[in-house]
């Protein structure tokens, strides 16, 4: 962020205060408004010059994004749906890898190696451009959970899959034992590193009644167990997730008082947007600069492997559930699929792909074509989807 300027600070500030006034009348999606306004800043002569960069969304913007929506969900009925999140994020996202992997190895003729790096980063779904969409589209509650569950969760897989990644693109060799060890070593330090971070401050937090103080500890919670997960190389997103669950579901039992509760959620809804304006405005203008145009029949083959690799995900999966209390109905699951969006996360990852992949100069530019198609395709055509199946939440109406 060294090369944002104060001036271009407050301008993309501004901007993102005109976006949301404007499509809050129009009814439309916060997050492609402003993915429109940063590929118009990108265009005019003003000297719109800042990068998208994997640090810059991992340690600066999936913090205070993923904690915001962590301390919104309650635990009672996230714990009641982690069977089926638990095979969504494993089975579902190796599912949806394997159909857009084989997919872009047969049709396009990546290499195995290059079609298997752009298959995980677009077979999880992007938590970013989720909760961004369903703060704009008020759906049933469990609907909600699922969706935006989904999305916080199966970065721990993706992040695993596309480690073990680099390490076969650095020539060495692995083994099923050692991804599998790989696997729950992140997950499950990832849990760790959030608890470690949140509980103690939740102590201390117990200590004062000061709202500054409170927030300020709640902040430390966000992005210190973000920052310790990613110092060990575990799930950041699910450290964040982990810390956000501890705070939203026990922190209102005696150690944050009932006084600061509101600001304290009053914050994070602003943190979130200030998060969400910066890095929607950016994606808008690193698609600006990316020549998609040499790479469109991949990325039109790309966009209708990663739908039929989403869809691979959930119906099967749904199916297997349909006898059980956590069945998914019709209507839910043609939303599951539909909202499995792709953003910040996919855009994270391509930029990380080793510059010994062969076909690393295609995958960035097809992996920004698909999170546009996300935006502005599957944004614009989720409210109308929701209202058409009758699954807007009675306050949303």
């Amino acid at each position: 962020m060294h090369a944002v300027d104060f001036p271009l600070l407050g301008l993309i500030l501004f901007v993102a205060c005109l976006v949301a006034m404007i499509t809050r009348r129009l009814k439309l999606p916060y997050s492609a408004g402003l993915v429109a306004a940063g590929l118009a800043l990108s265009v005019l002569p003003i000297g719109f010059e800042v990068r998208l960069t994997p640090e810059m969304i991992f340690t600066l913007f999936l913090p205070p994004l993923i904690f915001e929506a962590a301390i919104q969900i309650p635990w009672a009925p996230f714990r009641r749906e982690l069977p089926l999140l638990g095979v969504l994020v494993t089975i579902g996202v190796l599912l949806a890898a394997a159909v857009v992997a084989a997919g872009m190895h047969y049709l396009i003729g990546w290499s195995w190696l290059g079609a298997a790096f752009f298959a995980i980063l677009v077979a999880a779904t992007d938590p970013v451009s989720v909760i961004a969409l369903f703060k704009d589209v008020p759906v049933e509650p469990r609907l909600h959970l699922l969706v935006e569950a989904e999305s916080l969760l199966n970065d721990g897989v993706a992040a695993v899959v596309f480690a073990v990644l680099v390490v076969v693109a650095g020539g060495s060799a692995v083994t099923i034992p050692a991804v599998g060890a790989k696997l729950l070593t992140t997950a499950f330090g990832g849990i760790a590193a959030g608890a470690a971070v949140a509980l103690p401050l939740l102590v201390i937090a117990g200590r004062t009644s000061d709202r500054l103080v409170e927030i300020t500890l709640t902040t430390l919670a966000a992005f210190g167990s973000f920052l310790l997960a990613e110092h060990f190389h575990v799930s950041g997103v699910l450290a964040g997730l982990t810390a956000g669950l501890i705070v939203g579901n026990f922190g209102w039992m005696g150690s944050i008082s009932d006084a600061s509760r509101p600001n304290v959620l009053y914050f994070w809804d602003y943190a979130a947007f200030l998060a969400n304006s910066f890095i929607f405005i950016l994606i808008g203008a690193a698609e600006a600069g990316t020549p998609i145009v040499p790479v469109l029949a991949a990325a039109a083959v790309a966009i209708v492997l990663a739908m039929v690799g989403r869809a691979a995900t959930i119906y099967p999966i749904a199916l297997a559930f349909r006898r059980t209390s956590l069945c998914i109905s019709a209507p839910y699951q043609h939303v599951l699929w539909w909202g499995g969006l792709r953003g910040a996360l996919a855009l994270g990852l391509a930029l990380a792909v080793p510059v010994s992949v062969p076909e690393r100069g295609e995958i960035i530019p097809v992996a920004f074509a698909i999170v546009a198609f996300s935006v502005f395709v599957q944004g614009l055509t989720m409210a109308p989807l929701v209202r058409r199946l009758k699954l807007l939440r009675d306050d949303g109406g």
